[in-house]
């Protein structure tokens, strides 16, 4: 994609060429939900209430676009890169819930603790994080990828990754931090789950050498992008467009991009991940798709 092409570049392109895919998500985010007792009907319906808010679907497309690009089978990939959006999706659950973010729009619905109650909400966001282990116990094709897969995924949700990136998030709230701080949040609470779904990706695949060091540097730019963006999308789009609600960051003291660096120096730093992300992939053959969906990143508009 050249210069001019990536200027040119329109998020709703995108969203519709991957659309068969999202779909395809979508079906079996829901297909590998267990069935709840009869006695827990409306928990049940609850869980696939979160599954079903739709969304953009990265982290998964991530798994399967990188698989694909590094010469693995589609399939085998399928079912193992829900893991990551059972994960995800627990995140969302637990952040918006009054002791965290206290959100009530959530993909443009309601949250699931004011569609349901509290309580609810928190066993959710329970059964949706284990159930995500589950899934790479059940489905990998051999013990040691089962193995090597849970152990990424675990790191990157974790005290060491999400889980620590928003535990920072909470300390800094409402004071001022420098460029290094705000760079360790962002990466923690948002990239490395990115950065995992594109290691994991890559494993499923059994790529090795030069294309995973491609691939594991892509995944790192790639997921800090993403929350650069997001921190812009919270100051300059409506929540209509977010699905979600807008100035939050703000309105909690939250340190973001712009903040520390402004919406112009913001934007600038996006592009540089971006580029360095998509330098990376020159070893692949098969990188075009990974190369649109990093365009994607920088210029979506939720």
């Amino acid at each position: 994609m050249s210069d001019a092409q990536a200027e040119s570049f329109h998020p709703a392109g995108f969203e519709q060429q991957v659309r068969p895919r999202v779909e395809w998500i979508d079906e079996w985010l829901l297909r590998l939900m267990p069935e709840t007792h009869p006695l827990l009907e409306e928990f049940g319906e609850a869980c696939r209430y979160a599954l079903s808010g739709g969304g953009k679907r990265l982290r998964p497309l991530l798994v399967l676009c990188t698989c694909e690009a590094a010469g693995g089978e589609l399939e085998t990939a399928l079912p193992l890169a829900c893991a990551w959006e059972y994960i995800h999706t627990y995140s969302l659950v637990h952040d918006d819930l009054p002791a965290m973010d206290d959100d009530e729009l959530r993909r443009g619905r309601p949250t699931v603790h004011v569609a349901y109650d509290e309580p609810t909400a928190i066993l959710v966001g329970d059964a949706l994080l284990t159930r995500a282990f589950g899934i790479l116990a059940e489905y990998a094709p051999s013990a040691e990828l089962a193995r090597d897969l849970t152990l990424r995924l675990a790191e990157a949700a974790g005290a060491r990754g999400m889980v620590g990136g928003q535990a920072a998030d909470l300390k800094y709230a409402g004071k001022s931090v420098n460029a290094e701080v705000l760079e360790f949040i962002h990466h923690h609470k948002t990239g490395a789950l990115l950065h995992s779904a594109v290691r994991g990706g890559a494993r499923i695949a059994g790529a090795s050498g030069e294309v995973y060091a491609a691939l594991d540097k892509y995944g790192y730019h790639l997921g800090l992008a993403f929350q650069v963006i997001d921190d812009i999308l919270d100051v300059t789009a409506s929540t209509s467009d977010l699905g979600k609600s807008a100035g939050k960051d703000l309105d909690q003291g939250k340190m973001t991009y712009p903040i520390v660096h402004g919406l112009d120096g913001s934007r600038d730093i996006a592009k540089r991940l971006v580029t360095t992300a998509i330098d990376a992939l020159a070893p692949l053959k098969q990188g075009e798709t990974l190369t649109a969906l990093a365009h994607y990143v920088q210029h979506r508009l939720r």
